[in-house]
């Protein structure tokens, strides 16, 4: 039979400090040459129970009041005898009687609150309780007892970080000062609805593309004709009851919108609907960024049928495809945002776009086209 190991109170105590500034049970145990780890889990659950008074106590046993061994000084002794008797006398009204007007929950919390200052014994005979009784109520309680503890810890430890941690995290945390599993943690998290609120970060697509062409307009946004020079993109209009997506195509010679779409669903077919606008234009440039519409074979198969040559911004560039980008922007600015329209109906969302874009090309004078509207300049080069 292994020999029992009396560590002094001090070696506790170091023990007990270490593991609070986050030094590995490990680590500590190598230290202080503690043989076995759950002497040092005990330390630390006395620790958190504030029952410092039992690091004083002999191993093998645990004495109740009254019973063990001496204290280290008097004030201690008046300490020990003065919560002894607080808890007789502060013995909640609710638990001082027999029967069914008893409640287990309340029994249960409060023996644990005052477990380790007085003994199983003296509890059950201040409110004339079996033990046998309580130790059944015990069993059935005990478990959500403890389950009510981590969920108070796991609530206190989301709000201090402001629900920036997800469960992963909050376990690493709860771990500092006991062993829990990640899974109890997760679920625990989910039912009390208390899961990280930070945005999902948008993960990189598995796969490769279906086509990615080369970056040929190269920023030459300058065009000598109509639909030799064309822009595409899709901008996000989140001004109404739903979700739209505007798909847009832009003449480079005079910034005329010559195609547009628009629909709730930011998908393939959009983007076809914009160029299925288009007349056959061999020897045309249609330049957009390498979204996954564009680079479908749907698509692709689309602009070859048309005799376009298809170029692409560089990734993560948006100055290569700067001129949608720049009406997108104008188009909201001088709508829904000149107007206050930021909350409105997805009726009135489709109509402001169809109105502003019919005044764009029309009426809405360019200082680079010679103060003329889009289709105007047109009409006078033709």
């Amino acid at each position: 039979m292994a020999t029992r190991v009396s560590y002094p109170v001090e070696v506790k105590m170091n023990a007990i400090e270490m593991r609070l500034a986050g030094v590995p049970v490990k680590e500590v145990m190598e230290q202080l040459n503690i043989r076995n780890k759950t002497q040092v889990e005990t330390w630390m659950r006395w620790h958190r129970n504030g029952q410092l008074n039992r690091l004083e106590q002999p191993v093998g046993k645990q004495y109740s009041y009254g019973k063990g061994p001496e204290y280290a000084s008097e004030l201690e002794k008046v300490k020990a005898e003065n919560r002894f008797l607080k808890q007789q006398i502060d013995v909640p009204k609710k638990v001082q009687s027999v029967g069914k007007e008893v409640s287990p929950k309340i029994i249960v919390e409060w023996m644990e609150s005052i477990r380790g200052e007085v003994s199983v014994s003296h509890a059950c005979a201040w409110i004339e309780l079996p033990r046998a009784t309580y130790y059944r109520w015990k069993s059935a309680y005990g478990s959500h007892y403890k389950d009510h503890i981590v969920v108070e810890k796991i609530r206190e430890l989301c709000n201090q970080h402001k629900f920036r941690y997800g469960y992963r995290k909050i376990t690493a945390l709860l771990r500092k000062e006991h062993q829990i599993n990640h899974k109890r943690v997760q679920r625990i998290m989910q039912e009390e609805r208390l899961q990280c609120r930070v945005k999902m970060k948008k993960r990189k697509p598995t796969g490769q593309p279906a086509y990615i062409a080369e970056h040929v307009l190269k920023r030459h946004f300058n065009a000598h004709a109509p639909m030799q020079k064309l822009v595409t993109d899709i901008t996000y209009l989140p001004f109404g009851g739903r979700m739209l997506y505007l798909s847009s195509i832009l003449d480079l010679f005079n910034g005329e919108i010559v195609a547009y779409s628009i629909a709730d669903k930011q998908d393939t077919a959009l983007v076809l609907d914009t160029l299925n606008q288009l007349p056959h234009l061999p020897g045309t440039l249609l330049h957009s960024d390498q979204g996954s519409v564009y680079t479908s074979q749907a698509y692709q198969a689309a602009v070859k049928g048309k005799g376009i040559t298809m170029s692409m911004s560089r990734k993560v560039t948006p100055a290569d495809n700067a001129p949608i980008e720049s009406f997108h922007s104008t188009l909201k600015s001088e709508t829904f945002y000149l107007e206050s329209l930021t909350s409105t109906t997805t009726a009135i969302v489709v109509q402001v776009v169809r109105d502003y874009i019919t005044y764009y090309n029309s009426i809405r004078i360019q200082t680079k086209l010679n103060n003329q509207s889009p289709v105007h300049f047109r009409q006078l080069v033709a």
